[in-house]
């Protein structure tokens, strides 16, 4: 059922992926957490060995996707030249005509390997270096900074990347996994509802919100200036990018790991610049809005995991995207259970009012 792949406590700041608290999640590698979304349960040491064989086997992508990459004009949000290259490789698909639960896996698998490889080609390709090929002795999220770096990242930066992908995996039904839901729910193919699910995620309302944060950092450019800035958002009632949650009533328990390896990440590059803006921020917003009127308005999966990117020098224009490398694993995982329903969901046009 929808409701055991994820569960939400906005009062209590809890989130669960299949029964296990995130805390206890951010630990394993995105590979085990991948396989609990999708196949219901944590893998054991051999499933997990075999599972992860074959994500990395997948990471390759051919000749033509190179050539449509190569396409795309290189000044525009990787989001969109992502969209189009998923929709673009399910015509290489051996098994786009195949809907068994069997064949739906094997394809759930070449998305996931896969959408980093693009994004990452993309990026070099739009920095004017060549890209690499993936290297398959490395982690999801070490053979991700590897591939748009040229170098091999360092230990913590990898487990970073991992938990970052893993925080990003899944969130009960928001609207980029709605989305994907309502394709599935049409019994579209897989690629059509991960397509589905970036559309909606590239909007500055969702997944957008992060390049946004990475950019309000920039500007206000010194701890010095964030009092300053914040408060002149709230006089004017303008949103704070990477604030406040339609689910979460306290802080977001993201937002609380993401916090937390942003200061490990400044600690060991003796840098702690950004982290001290991002700091600045947020005790003006909780001192202006949460103890002064009353209002929940915590940081959120967004703004902190945005000071992780600068960190890790990572732009903005790439900020989205990287959450979609996260997030596909939740997509997939929803589209399965909808799969097994065989039911189209229909809402009726009265609840908008309530959006």
């Amino acid at each position: 059922m929808s409701k055991n792949i994820c569960f939400i406590d906005g009062l209590e700041g809890i989130l669960k992926y299949r029964e296990i608290d995130i805390n206890q999640l951010v630990e394993l590698p995105y590979d085990a957490v991948s396989y609990l979304l999708i196949l219901g349960e944590l893998p054991v040491d051999q499933e997990l060995a075999e599972y992860s064989s074959r994500l990395h086997g997948e990471r390759e992508i051919n000749r033509e996707v190179m050539d449509i990459i190569r396409m795309c004009k290189l000044n525009i949000d990787s989001m969109e030249a992502l969209r189009t290259i998923v929709s673009f490789i399910s015509q290489f698909d051996p098994d786009i005509n195949d809907s068994s639960p069997e064949g739906n896996l094997r394809k759930a698998i070449r998305l996931i390997a896969k959408i980093p490889t693009i994004v990452a080609v993309y990026y070099r390709m739009a920095n004017g270096k060549e890209p690499l090929p993936p290297d398959r002795s490395l982690s999801h999220g070490a053979n991700f900074l590897y591939m748009i770096r040229g170098s091999k990242p360092s230990q913590l930066e990898a487990e970073v990347m991992e938990k970052d992908f893993i925080l990003s995996a899944e969130h009960e039904l928001n609207a980029s996994t709605f989305s994907s839901r309502v394709t599935a729910s049409t019994l579209s193919d897989l690629y059509s509802a991960v397509v589905s699910g970036l559309c909606t995620l590239k909007g500055p309302l969702h997944g957008g919100a992060r390049s946004e944060v990475m950019n309000m950092i920039e500007e206000i450019a010194c701890p010095e200036n964030a009092e300053e800035f914040i408060l002149e958002k709230i006089a004017k009632k303008e949103k704070i990018m990477g604030f406040g949650h339609r689910v979460y009533k306290t802080y977001d328990p993201r937002g609380m790991i993401f916090k937390q390896l942003s200061r490990q990440l400044a600690e060991a590059k003796g840098d702690m610049h950004w982290y001290e803006i991002a700091e600045a921020i947020e005790n003006t917003v909780i001192r202006e809005l949460v103890e002064k009127k009353g209002k929940p308005i915590y940081p959120n999966v967004d703004f902190y995991s945005g000071v992780i990117y600068k960190y890790m020098d990572i732009p903005p224009q790439l900020a989205t995207s990287i959450f979609a490398i996260g997030r596909v694993s939740g997509w997939i995982a929803h589209c399965f259970d909808q799969y097994e329903k065989k039911k189209i969901i229909r809402p009726r046009a009265f609840m908008l009012d309530e959006c």
